[in-house]
């Protein structure tokens, strides 16, 4: 049986909707997107962050959750840190995505039977969502953070294009634009619904 984590990574949050404190936004987010990997039945979840956010990620995690610290909040880390842990494919998903649907992981994943790497957009402008490889990650596969990768860039260091797969986006929470697209009548995100006033 394939073993597959998914790791939300705590990322840069540096907007939040006027009169919320941004740290407790960023905690919102964040604990929104772990409860949904707590609920995942094909793949285990886990939190990565810095040493920084090392305590951010204890408080959200659910019990027995892995936390894995990462020198910088770069996917390459914690796709390594997986494969140390015997998982046989990871995805590293930003911590900022709060209304996700469990779907969009499932096809984030599902291009690994036949690609070596899947991605996710995060929206115009927003970078990646997410990224999916087996493990180990294959060796051309080049770091970056989850805000100024993209799959144009990922394919460049590539034997070839198509073995980068791109998957549906998901767009993260970055911006007024984004917060006005929040669907009220999706299930979910209870953190970031209540900071807005429900």
């Amino acid at each position: 049986m394939v073993r597959r984590v998914v790791a939300a990574l705590l990322v840069p949050v540096v907007w939040s909707p006027p009169g919320v404190d941004l740290a407790a936004w960023r905690a919102a987010l964040a604990e929104d997107v772990v409860d949904l990997l707590a609920r995942l039945a094909q793949a285990e979840g886990a939190v990565a962050a810095t040493p920084e956010d090392r305590e951010l990620a204890e408080e959200i995690a659910w019990p027995g959750m892995r936390v894995y610290e990462v020198p910088t909040a770069t996917y390459l880390p914690v796709l390594k840190a997986a494969a140390a842990d015997g998982f046989d494919q990871a995805a590293v998903i930003a911590a900022d995505a709060a209304d996700v649907p469990g779907m969009i992981l499932g096809k984030l994943l599902a291009p690994l039977e036949s690609k070596a790497v899947a991605v996710s957009s995060g929206g115009p402008g927003n970078g990646l969502f997410g990224l999916a490889t087996s493990l180990p990650a294959p060796s051309w596969l080049t770091d970056h953070d989850l805000e100024t990768a993209t799959a144009q860039l990922l394919r460049r260091t590539a034997p070839s294009p198509g073995d980068v797969s791109s998957t549906p986006e998901w767009r993260r929470l970055r911006g007024a634009a984004e917060l006005a697209s929040l669907d009220p009548a999706l299930e979910g995100w209870e953190n970031t619904r209540a900071l807005l006033g429900g």
